[in-house]
């Protein structure tokens, strides 16, 4: 309670601080429908209300207003046939004590206490029109919001994007279960026929230990799709799997991890090579990271790491920072390097560039640099991810813009010899401390040698 209140003030003096002086009310949202009504979906609250209410409270409403520093609930009890499927729910008054709020009010009154309001959109059409029914006005569905609303996202992002104690110490628990996670997930792999056993295995931790999983998992030999959600393949003796996995705490924290490991418990020597190439320009990428630091500049130094492995491979031909400059790596390496982490994964990316973007910024239409999702200067107390990959993704390699373009700088026969490698990631979860950084993910290893190690115990 002390937490999510000391959130709400630092809120109302970043609005201050933008001359910003109106009523903020935020949504939590329902669980949709799953083909039929009483048959709903797992529900998560909006991460912003969540971050300023601290619970999870469906169908909910938290106005926080800036005159008075008072926050009011608007929920509505469940009736008593609810408490027949579901069982017995605290009353309205006791909610809003454990969100320290200064009063709680049924739902139907909302539309009183926020005119003039600014709030965030949720994401589904149906609870979106719920929200422009009560505030009497349209709320953009741009990318990013606008108005009265865009003054509140960037009130929101400068307080969210450094992590307090309390964030800190939920994102640690959900990558102490992410790293349990992934460490069955390499040892059961042996034992295993098809991705969805190694993936069933991974998530019996996840949901064992009380948690979430922060996003689909992704855990497949067809590493080359970014973010595959299929897990129908059979594991073959040649092949790496890719496992993109993250526990999400039960108050909605996340953590990112990804490992990539050989299905036969060894890598081939093209897999280890390449493998080797990624793991540098992940160890660079990490060792950058620091309060300071171009988040922008992090990703084009892991860009040329990976350049000059692939150049020393005889893949790619001249110099690596040449090659960076005309987004030849981007053949192999075409998403950035990693992305803020918080109550979401991808955290506040619903904003839009507000979010990942520093003032001033904006995203690049190059070919290197399009989907960079985070460029900023690093603070102390933020938490990114840093993931380089390797990919022989057939929509890009087979492009005929894309091979005529880049015919002299890519050995496309020395290409081939490395087949077996359809897709190599490795991500970690960093902090940026005061001094430089903390790997949060540190426990969990990825050089050769240890996942090597971990598959035959």
């Amino acid at each position: 309670m002390d937490v999510v209140r000391s959130r709400r003030r630092r809120l109302f003096q970043a609005l201050q601080k933008l001359g910003a002086d109106f009523p903020v009310a935020l949504w939590s949202g329902r669980a949709p429908a799953k083909n039929f009504p009483a048959n709903r979906h797992y529900f998560r609250a909006n991460s912003h209300f969540l971050y300023f209410a601290g619970l999870g409270i469906e169908n909910a409403v938290i106005v926080m207003d800036a005159g008075s520093d008072r926050t009011t609930l608007f929920w509505d009890e469940p009736g008593p046939d609810d408490a027949l499927w579901h069982g017995p729910e605290p009353s309205r008054d006791q909610v809003a004590a454990a969100v320290g709020a200064d009063d709680a009010r049924a739902l139907g009154d909302v539309y009183k206490f926020i005119d003039g309001g600014a709030s965030i959109y949720l994401p589904d059409p149906g609870a979106r029109l719920a929200q422009e029914a009560v505030l009497g006005r349209s709320l953009s569905t741009s990318p990013e919001p606008e108005g009265i609303d865009g003054v509140l996202a960037q009130a929101i992002v400068e307080v969210r994007l450094r992590h307090d104690e309390f964030a800190i110490a939920e994102i640690k628990k959900a990558i102490a279960v992410s790293i349990q996670t992934h460490k069955l997930g390499i040892q059961s792999t042996k034992n295993s026929q098809l991705e969805s056993h190694v993936c069933a295995k991974m998530e019996e931790v996840i949901y064992g230990n009380q948690c979430g999983t922060a996003y689909n998992s992704i855990v497949t030999i067809a590493g080359e799709v970014l973010h595959n959600n299929c897990y129908h393949n059979p594991l073959g003796r040649d092949d790496l799997l890719l496992a993109d996995v993250g526990a999400e705490t039960a108050l909605g924290w996340a953590s990112d991890i990804t490992r990539t490991w050989p299905v036969s418990g060894k890598f081939s020597p093209t897999q280890k090579a390449l493998y080797d190439v990624v793991l540098d320009a992940h160890d660079q990428g990490i060792a950058a990271v620091k309060p300071g630091a171009d988040y922008r500049e992090i990703h084009l130094l892991v860009s040329c790491v990976l350049a000059g492995g692939l150049v020393d491979l005889g893949i790619l031909k001249g110099n690596p920072e040449s090659l960076v400059d005309s987004d030849a790596h981007a053949l192999f390496f075409p998403h950035g390097v990693g992305h803020l982490m918080g109550l979401d994964v991808h955290d506040m990316e619903d904003l839009g560039d507000v979010s990942g973007y520093g003032p001033g910024r904006v995203r690049s239409d190059r070919f290197g640099l399009g989907f960079l999702r985070l460029s900023r200067i690093l603070e102390p107390n933020m938490v990114v991810t840093i993931e380089p990959g390797f990919y022989q993704v057939p929509a890009i390699l087979n492009n005929s813009e894309w091979r005529d373009r880049y015919s002299e700088m890519v050995n496309w026969d020395r290409l081939a010899d490395f087949s077996d490698v359809r897709g190599i990631r490795i991500e970690d979860d960093v902090l940026v401390t005061e001094t430089g950084n903390e790997v949060l993910t540190a426990d969990l290893p990825a050089d050769t040698d240890s996942i090597e190690g971990l598959m035959l115990r």
